[in-house]
């Protein structure tokens, strides 16, 4: 059985994580700690970083993009159909996720209003393309059934999610297709379905204990958005 080397709240793992479980693949997870990276981790990851998948023939494969190609190659794309451009505005979109993953990390890890600010609005500008990419008019990303795109983003709109339920800080406020468009992602379940069963423990004692996220829900105001509450249900 495929094997992922995993630490419980990479983002990075939950979407090689939801490439799996979207393509249905069983597989097995371990988890290590990456202060104490155990050595025959090392040996098999030159990044030293999770992801990292293990083939049933033993090969190690590192690094999340290289991981989920080689997902869709062996196992099929989610949207097999498409024409070689749209595959390819595909991948773009996914990238310009996957290169915000540490930049929502940063964000929420923020200590202080000042520094969220500051952090914040390279990733809010991330979320105002996709806004207005989206077409509003299907559940998904480029339909009704969930595809790539959507799992590459699933890292980021599953905890936006998490910090609006625990803060009531929307990063999707203003923005009602990506609002819309998380609903259905979240409606879906592929979100718990890919994270550890205390993810969400772990994901908060990390991200929303002794930061500025950690107010209690109604604290954290969404000054990017507007001075009402009104625009971000």
């Amino acid at each position: 059985m495929i094997k992922v080397v995993s630490f419980k709240i990479c983002p990075f793992v939950q979407r090689v994580t939801a490439a799996l479980e979207a393509n249905g693949v069983p597989y097995a997870v371990e988890y290590i700690s990456l202060s104490d990276k155990p050595q025959w981790f090392l040996d098999i990851s030159p990044n030293g970083q999770v992801p990292v998948l293990v083939t049933e023939q033993g090969t190690a494969l590192f690094e999340s993009d290289a991981i989920v190609e080689y997902i869709e190659e062996e196992f099929g794309a989610l949207n097999a159909a498409q024409s070689n451009e749209m595959r390819a505005l595909d991948r773009a979109w996914r990238y310009l996720a996957t290169k915000h993953y540490l930049t929502q990390c940063g964000v929420m890890s923020s200590k202080d209003k000042a520094t969220f600010d500051q952090r914040v609005e390279k990733l809010l500008n991330a979320f105002q393309k996709m806004e207005a990419q989206l077409s509003g008019e299907s559940r998904f990303f480029a339909g009704d059934t969930l595809g790539q795109v959507d799992i590459a983003w699933l890292p980021l709109l599953h905890r936006a999610a998490i910090v609006k339920a625990h803060s009531g800080y929307d990063f999707l406020c203003g923005l009602p297709k990506m609002q819309a468009w998380q609903e259905h992602v979240m409606a879906s379940g592929i979100a718990e379905k890919t994270v550890s069963e205390d993810f969400l423990s772990r994901f908060s004692q990390y991200y929303l204990t002794n930061t500025y996220l950690a107010a209690e829900e109604g604290q954290v105001e969404n000054t990017h958005c507007c001075a009402t509450s009104s625009c971000c249900d």
